[in-house]
């Protein structure tokens, strides 16, 4: 049991990382990764929106909107929970930390609009419908997984790119191609993990 929430969890950070594999919450990971405080303050706020979502979401849809043939709802009831969510993490911010607020400024509320919030929530159904052992818990530990792997991204991204910043790069590379390149490595580099989490299932 406890070998297949590591899997779970392993596969979510490494192997089925959201950002890095299934690409999803490019916008966040492209447009907050320039400094180290703000891509751990984002992911940490994503993180939290991810866990929560699917802690109501997983449960609402299974015991709620299945049962009562309301499935196809789904996109449209999760976008409102995870919208309230959001609310809750910025009115928590702008309160005590107001630094990190600013900082992240227009991304902060753009994570009720961000792709790897609803993919989380969506695809962890898909999962269980695929395999009945896949339980709530298990949802929660993928959920849990995602934003670590999120903030992995996001933290060596912005490594990366603050090591850009003092690099001596062609001039036809500097900006956007050079931040896509290096993100585009950094995704190759997490295919290595594959091996390692496909022994654990």
């Amino acid at each position: 049991m406890l070998k297949s929430f590591l899997a779970v969890f392993l596969a979510a950070i490494l192997t089925e990382n959201y950002i890095l594999s299934k690409f999803l919450g490019i916008c966040p990971f492209l447009g907050v990764s320039k400094k180290l405080n703000t891509a751990v303050g984002m992911s940490l706020a994503v993180t939290f929106v991810l866990v929560l979502a699917t802690a109501v979401t997983f449960p609402l849809f299974t015991y709620v909107l299945e049962p009562l043939g309301l499935g196809y709802l789904q996109t449209v009831v999760f976008i409102l929970i995870i919208a309230a969510l959001v609310q809750f993490v910025e009115i928590v911010m702008k309160k005590y930390i107001p630094s990190l607020y600013r900082a992240l400024g227009i991304y902060l509320p753009l994570i009720t609009t961000n792709c790897a919030v609803l993919g989380v929530t969506l695809l962890v159904l898909e999962k269980s419908a695929e395999n009945p052992s896949y339980t709530f818990l298990h949802a929660l530990v993928n959920a849990l997984g995602a934003g670590v792997g999120y903030l992995l991204a996001m933290v060596l991204f912005a490594g990366v790119r603050e090591r850009l910043e003092d690099a001596d790069i062609p001039k036809f590379l500097r900006g956007l191609p050079i931040t896509l390149i290096a993100a585009a490595l950094v995704a190759l580099s997490f295919l290595g993990f594959a091996g390692i989490v496909d022994g654990l299932l």
